[in-house]
């Protein structure tokens, strides 16, 4: 961003008292993400909230689990340092805005805290109700000026929280095949009707030349 933008992002969260720290995670979160999405900004209040929940803070082993592919999942990596590469994070698309917060525990389940964006509490705020429920006559983009400011405005209000027992697989044994169409090495137990993924149903590109 230019300096101009930070300095208009710096008043803006000035103008709302936000909290010092979470001014700190938006800071960084804005810096990874390149811009302020508002999608971004949410999520930051929404990972705030779930570490207060689960009684948990930055630097703890934590794993997340966000419902929406877009803007959310960044604010879970760079506040919580839980990335897909680390496997403690995972993006299953539900649709919702929501994220999920666990600890490690054994087993196949974990007790965490869920996030979500109440859309009964957004109604309270006009700007980002018509951004949040894809109003096809708001024209303001995923920044504009007056919907961040119904995000610094709103923070925590808009959101509520509940506690789950959050589901996952055990990691499981494998070994390593080449796949008889590339040549590649892949898990065994990855192999789809003979051949790896990339040769079957997953194939994302051809060959160039």
């Amino acid at each position: 961003m230019k300096d101009e933008e930070w300095k208009e992002l710096e008043e803006l969260m000035e103008k709302h008292h936000v909290d010092e720290g979470v001014r700190k995670y938006i800071r960084e979160c804005v810096k990874f993400h390149t811009f302020p999405a508002a999608g971004l900004l949410l999520g930051v209040f929404m990972v705030d909230l779930a570490l207060e929940k689960l009684g948990a803070k930055p630097g703890d082993k934590l794993y997340a689990v966000s419902e929406s592919p877009k803007c959310l999942p960044d604010a879970a990596q760079v506040i919580l340092h839980t990335t897909y590469g680390n496997h403690r994070l995972r993006v299953i698309n539900t649709g919702r805005f929501s994220v999920t917060l666990n600890r490690f525990a054994q087993g196949n389940s974990a007790p965490g805290v869920r996030v979500f964006v109440d859309v009964d509490k957004v109604k309270a705020y006009p700007t980002l109700y018509a951004w949040y429920t894809n109003d096809p006559n708001y024209k303001g983009g995923v920044d504009g000026g007056d919907l961040l400011d119904d995000i610094m405005t709103a923070g925590r209000r808009v959101l509520s929280f509940e506690h789950v027992n959050v589901r996952f697989e055990p990691k499981e044994k494998w070994t390593s095949v080449k796949c008889p169409s590339c040549g590649e090495m892949v898990p065994g137990n990855t192999l789809s009707k003979g051949v790896c993924r990339a040769c079957g149903n997953m194939a994302y590109y051809d060959r160039a030349g």
